[in-house]
């Protein structure tokens, strides 16, 4: 999962919205605009990004049962903190927010 979501990092570190929603490990619920594929979570026509949630999710993003999802469609773009952000990037909870 880590190594997924550093390569989500790595193309989408520079970008103003969060990425386009793709599949995700399954950890009980499937998230909203999301439905169960045996150990995955795929994304419907109208899902938005979701990551695994850490902690209260931040602002621009809603709680859907273990996961943190993009309320629109420009939210910034977010990954699990491991320490300090990244140059463009700011704490928040246990997340690092895009700041731009």
């Amino acid at each position: 999962m880590k190594q997924t979501l550093l390569l989500t990092f790595l193309i989408w570190g520079s970008a103003i919205a969060a990425p386009p929603p793709q599949p995700i490990p399954r950890d009980g619920t499937c998230p909203s605009g999301y439905y169960a594929s045996d150990k995955y979570c795929v994304p419907t026509s109208s899902a938005r990004f979701a990551i695994k949630r850490e902690g209260p999710c931040p602002s621009g993003y809603y709680a859907s049962d273990k996961y943190c999802v993009a309320a629109t469609d420009s939210a910034k773009a977010l990954i699990p903190r491991a320490g300090s952000c990244p140059a463009g990037w700011y704490a928040n909870g246990n997340y690092c927010v895009s700041t731009k």
